[in-house]
């Protein structure tokens, strides 16, 4: 597992959200407010590779050429279904410039595959290099399902180094899957938990994300 590749985000303020997620004992709209405070931070660090441009604006005092994310880029955010729509609102607040493209996956239990069900990535990506994809999904487990969905837009031409994966709690056999495919990619996660038992669940974790986080 090559670490430099995986930022581990954990600040006081996401460690605090991340044990209340956690917590059995947290209900789902507890749980829904931790997720979208960690969304925002590990957001916030996917989107330092945004290129910037400057542009010319007037304050009330004066005029001067502030730096801004280039209007010109294609942005995708791309919620892996059905709990990765956490990330989603907090996505567009802070990117509104965003073109959100689900991905509809579930995983097999008994082979731990995912099967798809919806496909909403663009079929055509015109100047790949101006394109930035943000694939976010609660736990990177077996890490199967991001796989296939950093294949979508690696077939588009889209440069590996425009793709990102953002996660809450990773297990260490998702990174290392991952990587084995794609070693160059970078993943953002808020805590790299300890192992997936023999269901394919993340230990500790924090159980089945969407179930916990709609509350079914």
């Amino acid at each position: 597992m090559n670490l430099e590749k995986v930022k581990v985000i954990n600040n006081p303020v996401v460690l605090l959200n991340l044990c209340t997620m956690r917590d059995k004992n947290t209900d789902s709209q507890g749980v829904r407010i931790a997720t979208r405070k960690i969304t925002r931070c590990l957001l916030y660090e996917a989107a330092k590779n945004l290129p910037l441009v400057e542009k010319e604006v007037s304050t009330p005092l004066t005029n001067f050429m502030a730096k801004t994310v280039d209007p010109n880029i294609n942005l995708i955010i791309s919620p892996i279904l059905r709990a990765g729509l956490i990330f989603t609102d907090e996505a567009i607040d802070i990117l509104p410039q965003a073109t959100i493209r689900h991905i509809g996956m579930y995983r097999d239990e008994k082979t731990l595959k995912p099967v798809w069900y919806y496909n909403k990535v663009p079929m055509d990506a015109e100047n790949p290099e101006n394109f930035y994809i943000y694939i976010t999904d609660p736990m990177l487990a077996t890490g199967n399902s991001l796989i296939a969905a950093i294949d979508l837009y690696v077939q588009k031409g889209i440069p590996i180094n425009n793709i990102k994966c953002i996660c809450i709690i990773a297990a260490p056999e998702g990174i290392k899957n991952i990587q084995k495919h794609y070693p160059d990619i970078e993943i953002i996660t808020a805590a790299i938990d300890d192992h997936l038992n023999e269901k394919g669940y993340i230990v500790p974790g924090m159980g089945d994300a969407g179930d916990r986080i709609f509350n079914t």
